[in-house]
């Protein structure tokens, strides 16, 4: 029996050769991109960068410290009198005044009463004195006669010594009722500033209260606070750089070293006496430097360092197959003077590092040089 094969329909032969073309025509996208990839080369740009070597500077020595700016010595003007009516305060605080310079006065009327009679009750004394001395003197001259008993004559001398100690206890009255008139006078006891006043006209001030506080001589000092470790580094007399808190710069030098450290920090107090003319007022904090000399080192232009995760790092360029790789190296730092900072360790002095865009490259970056600022600064 013969079999006769029927030819497919027309349709169906349509879409088998769809089938059969739709993975070639998936395919060639990707050999086309697989041919564009295999004849480009894609490269990563070089950064084009100017070179610098560390610079041998001399550097000054310094000890930076803080603290902070307070009265050389600060007198307290209290009264000595009590009970008594202030009627006159002459200053204020920021005056300056000069030693024996009247501040204040008190109400005398009740004092200037009691010296007056202080001074009638001496010589009330000083006349019974006489009297008695007088007696005395003549109960002397009978003691042979039989006149009068020797009794009698020991009363009268007695009379007479007695006398005379009241005439001393009178005279110290008065002493003691003059020097109350004259503390009626608050006077400043030395030169300086008024840096405090609790005096107010019409109050009633008890023995000891505090009137004035005054800066003595007005000369303040700067307390800076050194580490122990520090302290056999500072002499007295050394000249000092201190700045204030409002920028502010000036001199100072060290008058004292504290004998002592304090026990919790372990730092020690060193005294700068300021110049009278300086800006600083007391109570405020400053930070200073103290000048210890100068030492030669290595130091770059602070915009050669890149600070990366707390760390201080630097950009060296070596040659790798003809290729210039950047190649990060931490370094630590020491002092720094205007733009320039010193480096402790990490580089050689002939090494050729990134001067400027350190910040934009990573380690084993292709660089590129500028020959114009491939140069020793």
């Amino acid at each position: 029996m013969t079999h006769v094969t029927k030819p497919l329909p027309a349709n169906l032969l349509e879409n088998k050769f769809l089938l059969l073309l739709l993975p070639i025509l998936a395919l060639a996208p990707i050999l086309g991109l697989a041919e564009k990839a295999s004849t480009e080369t894609i490269t990563t740009p070089a950064l084009t960068v100017t070179l610098i070597q560390p610079q041998q500077t001399v550097l000054p020595l310094k000890i930076s410290a803080n603290g902070n700016v307070v009265a050389w010595q600060e007198a307290i003007i209290g009264s000595e009198s009590n009970g008594l009516r202030l009627t006159q305060v002459l200053v204020n605080v920021g005056d300056v005044v000069k030693k024996g310079q009247l501040l204040a006065t008190f109400s005398a009327e009740s004092i200037e009463a009691e010296l007056n009679q202080a001074k009638a009750s001496l010589m009330e004394a000083e006349a019974q004195g006489r009297e008695a001395i007088n007696n005395s003197d003549r109960a002397r001259t009978l003691q042979n006669t039989g006149a009068m008993s020797n009794q009698q004559i020991d009363q009268y001398t007695t009379a007479a010594d007695t006398s005379k100690a009241r005439i001393e206890v009178a005279k110290a009255s008065v002493v003691t009722q003059e020097i109350r008139l004259k503390n009626t006078k608050i006077y400043a006891p030395d030169n300086g500033v008024i840096s405090s006043r609790n005096a107010t006209v019409g109050a009633v001030i008890s023995t000891g209260s505090e009137l004035f506080k005054l800066i003595r001589q007005s000369r303040l000092e700067w307390r800076a606070e050194v580490v122990s470790s520090d302290l056999a580094k500072i002499k007295a007399g050394m000249q000092v750089n201190v700045v204030a808190a409002d920028g502010s710069s000036f001199k100072g030098k060290v008058r004292m070293i504290s004998p002592t450290v304090d026990t919790q920090t372990r730092n020690a107090l060193i005294y700068v006496d300021l110049p009278a003319n300086s800006p600083a007022k007391a109570g405020m904090y400053a930070k200073g430097e103290f000048i210890l000399g100068k030492s030669s080192t290595l130091a770059l232009p602070q915009q050669v360092l890149v600070l990366r995760d707390g760390f201080t790092y630097v950009f060296t360029v070596t040659n790798i197959n003809g290729k210039k790789i950047a190649k990060q190296v931490k370094v630590k730092t020491g002092r720094r003077v205007g733009n320039l900072v010193e480096i402790i360790s990490g580089i050689e002095p002939n090494q050729q590092l990134v001067a400027t865009g350190g910040a934009f490259l990573s380690d084993n970056d292709l660089v590129k040089i500028a020959p114009q600022a491939n140069t020793k600064k």
